[in-house]
Formats: C-alpha cells, structure tokens, sequence
C-alpha cells in the first residue's frame, strides 16, 4: 500500500483518516479477486464504511469521500486533487491500495465546520 498526503498539520489527522480508510477498504475488498459484477457495491460500502467511522471520531468536520476501484490490465490511470481551503484547519490523504488484480484509490477531504 502507498499513501499520498495534503493538507496541513492541523486539527486533522491525515494518519488517523489513512487508518480508516486502510481498515475499509482491507474489510470490503479483503482479498477478493476483480469482478466488474461486485464494483458498485465495493465502491459504495468502502465510502460508507469509510464515512461512518470517520463521523464517529466526533470532530467538526464535514467529510467528502471518493473511491475508484480499477482492474489491472496494464492500462494507466492518473487522477488529481485540488483544494481551495483553510491549510490550518482542512484537510486531505489519499491511500493507494492494490493486490494481484484491481487497484483501489480512496481520497478523504476534511472541511472544517466554522
């Protein structure tokens, strides 16, 4: 697994979100084989699982969570973030996880609630 960072080294924290996100996406995927069959539902309970856990940390935050589940074929995929927000206080990670045949990528955005 490879883990990406932003943000800041405010209120949020960036290893607490990449925990979760790890702790999720190891509970969904697990050590499932690709199946275009099972994506939107790996994809949906990853965000969820992902979502739900972050809520229950109890901080002001309103939290955005995206999920890309890709096979591997050999094919490229690039992605990009961008954020216009208070470095002090949001916050983002991305983690980058893969096993034999499918990438998984969950990017979390934290918004801190003025």
């Amino acid at each position: 697994m490879e883990e990406y960072q932003n943000g800041s080294e405010g209120s949020f924290s960036s290893e607490e979100a990449e925990s979760i996100v790890k702790e999720g996406i190891d509970g969904v995927l697990g050590g499932d084989d690709y199946s275009q069959n099972h994506v939107n539902k790996w994809t949906a309970g990853i965000v969820e699982r992902c979502l739900t856990q972050l809520v229950k940390l109890g901080k002001p935050y309103k939290y955005i969570v995206t999920c890309s589940v890709m096979q591997k074929t050999g094919a490229g995929l690039h992605t990009a973030n961008s954020c216009y927000w208070d470095k002090s206080l949001d916050g983002s990670c991305t983690v980058r996880w893969e096993n034999r045949t499918m990438y998984c990528v969950v990017s979390v955005f934290a918004v801190a609630i003025a």
